[in-house]
């Protein structure tokens, strides 16, 4: 009975291939497959805790695809079989574009761990997830390893690249002109991400609009403005619009004007630039600058003062310019000085009556009013 078995197994084919021939190539693949996931999974385990650089070949490590470890265990068991040789040609193929898949995976991984630690450590404050840089940088680099996979591929296959590379570029220019706004804005973000005019976490006001900035995409730049809603902006719009960017902002030069009134007294107006720079000069992180008498207006003595805040903060500056106003009520109070009040004035002016008498003819006459 086990002769007969024997003799089966020896001797039937399929497809031109022993049954015996067969059954060892699917064993051997069996085995390969175990034989590669264990050694993958041990040295995992092996150089994960043993330095910073090994943690980063552990994590790429982790990246192995067991469909394409199948794949090549596969081909392990194709190369024990008594294949035509036009066969083998092909199974080389394969191998080379297992290979190159796999390796492909390996890079992406890579290039995505290398390129977060790298913004991790540059970008400050952990803004690497919104950083416009970081975004590019990574989309750039896995569109070029991507690339040059599948053409190494494809030429291993036996397509000719040379044409299909032309042929990609022509194609490329007609895309481009269809696709030419949302191309406008993939390079605005590439500006913005090379010159950073702003980035996460700023505070800007463009134009209108006023908020910190959340995210900065390819194509838009997501923006929470004070009121709580969410503000979407072309990258293009921005960088053609004026930015101000009050993260920035290291000090506030502020200037302000006052005016009293005519009827103030004349040593009490001399007084004024004095006390307002005793006033400002009172208060906490503030420099102060200049107070001056500048000019005679129509309703008011204007004056104008500068001073610096050394602190940022707009609450902080509110604070302090507020403490300045009550401390100028106080201070001209005391010595008479009046704030100008605008005063409308309207002259009203009577028109007289007029009135004009026709005498009286030869033949009577009438009295007329007009």
């Amino acid at each position: 009975m086990n002769d007969r078995i024997i003799d089966t197994i020896t001797h039937t084919t399929v497809f031109g291939i022993s049954v015996l021939n067969v059954l060892v190539a699917l064993c051997a693949a069996a085995a390969t497959f175990l034989l590669a996931r264990t050694a993958v999974g041990f040295l995992k385990r092996r150089i994960r805790h043993t330095g910073a650089f090994n943690q980063v070949l552990a994590e790429v490590l982790a990246g192995t695809s067991n469909l394409l470890l199948l794949l090549a265990s596969l081909l392990v068991g194709l190369g024990l079989l008594d294949l035509p040789e036009r066969w083998l040609s092909r199974v080389g193929s394969l191998w080379f574009v297992v290979a190159a898949l796999q390796i492909g995976l390996w890079l992406n991984r890579a290039i995505a761990l290398g390129l977060a630690r790298y913004f991790s450590r540059h970008g400050g404050d952990g803004l690497y997830q919104g950083s416009a840089l970081a975004t590019l940088s990574a989309w750039g680099a896995r569109v070029l390893l991507w690339s040059v996979v599948a053409l190494a591929m494809l030429s291993n296959l036996g397509v000719n690249i040379t044409a299909f590379v032309a042929s990609l570029g022509v194609g490329g220019i007609a895309v481009a002109l269809a696709v030419q706004n949302i191309l406008g804005d993939l390079f605005a973000s590439l500006s913005i991400a090379v010159d950073k005019p702003f980035e996460v976490g700023d505070f800007i006001v463009i134009g209108p609009l006023a908020g910190t900035v959340e995210h900065v995409g390819l194509k838009t730049t997501r923006i929470r403005s004070l009121g709580g809603e969410q503000i979407v902006m072309a990258n293009a719009s921005m960088i053609s619009s004026t930015i101000q960017n009050y993260k920035r902002l290291q000090e506030r030069r502020i200037v302000f004007e006052f005016g009293l009134s005519y009827d103030t007294p004349t040593e009490a107006v001399k007084k004024a630039p004095a006390i307002v720079e005793e006033v400002i000069k009172a208060q906490d992180q503030v420099r102060f600058d200049r107070a001056h008498l500048r000019g005679f207006g129509k309703e008011a003595l204007e004056f104008e003062c500068v001073y610096i805040v050394q602190d940022p903060g707009y609450n902080l500056y509110m604070d302090i310019q507020q403490g300045i106003n009550f401390g100028l009520l106080e201070r001209f109070s005391r010595i008479g000085a009046r704030f100008a009040v605008p005063v409308r004035a309207i002259k009203v002016t009577a028109l007289p009556e007029q009135t004009s008498v026709v005498g009286q003819g030869r033949e009577g006459g009438a009295l007329k009013r007009g």
